[in-house]
């Protein structure tokens, strides 16, 4: 149902009112918090910052950059040669780093 908020209010729509001491009597009651947590996150799945990585192995392959691609000298990222713009002081740079 679709609610008019620029209508007039009317007694019928309004919430009865409680006194103050009501409504802090049943705000002080026991309130627990629902934490929704999940099994599999634990504390050593959270990785702080600093931490020592030395023993961790790269799972990724990594692959060089192609004959149709280039790094641009501004952003560093590895562009498709359609996205080539300038090259300035044998430096490329891509259409986003160019303007």
């Amino acid at each position: 149902m679709a609610t008019d908020y620029d209508a007039p209010r009317t007694k019928d729509d309004e919430q009865s009112t409680e006194s103050i001491e009501a409504l802090q009597t049943q705000r002080s009651g026991a309130q627990t918090a629902l934490i929704d947590v999940d099994e599999a996150d634990t504390a050593e799945g959270i990785e702080l910052p600093g931490a020592d990585l030395s023993g961790e192995e790269l799972l990724i392959r990594v692959v060089p950059v192609q004959s149709d691609e280039f790094t641009c000298a501004s952003c560093f990222l590895v562009h498709h040669r359609s996205q080539r713009a300038a090259e300035r002081n044998g430096k490329v740079y891509c259409k986003d780093c160019e303007g």
